[in-house]
């Protein structure tokens, strides 16, 4: 069973910039996919971007196209934590921003069906 702890959020002005972190324990982060969904108030948590297992031979991450160019996801290996970094953050970016591993060794899975486990979430709010 894994343990996904994300920290990093936070109040930042908008054009600014972030960085999340998701702490894994129990299971590694190298061989799943892993990715990151956001859940704005009244609103679906939605896709934000993901990572490839290590094995997966095609494109290695996946983003959604509202944060395509600012946000990076990316993983360290010998940490066993992944990270998205966020920049010219936008208020429209703000929401409970949750990290998730993938059931299986995959690709940069895009829906919320692929993730088996998830954190417990952190707040990124953007003022205007």
């Amino acid at each position: 069973q894994v343990q996904l702890i994300e920290s990093g959020g936070g109040l930042v002005p908008a054009g600014d910039s972030l960085r999340l972190s998701c702490a894994a324990s129990g299971r590694t982060v190298t061989i799943y996919g892993m990715g990151w969904f956001r859940q704005a108030p009244g609103r679906e948590r939605e896709f934000v971007a993901a990572v490839a297992g290590i094995s997966w031979r095609g494109d290695n991450t996946s983003y959604a196209d509202s944060v395509k160019g600012r946000f990076t996801i990316s993983r360290d290996n010998a940490k066993n934590t992944v990270y998205l970094q966020m920049n010219s953050l936008r208020p429209e970016d703000t929401a409970v921003y949750y990290c998730a591993q993938a059931r299986f060794a995959s690709g940069p899975a895009r829906t919320y069906g692929a993730y088996g486990s998830w954190g417990q979430g952190t707040q990124v709010t953007v003022s205007s």
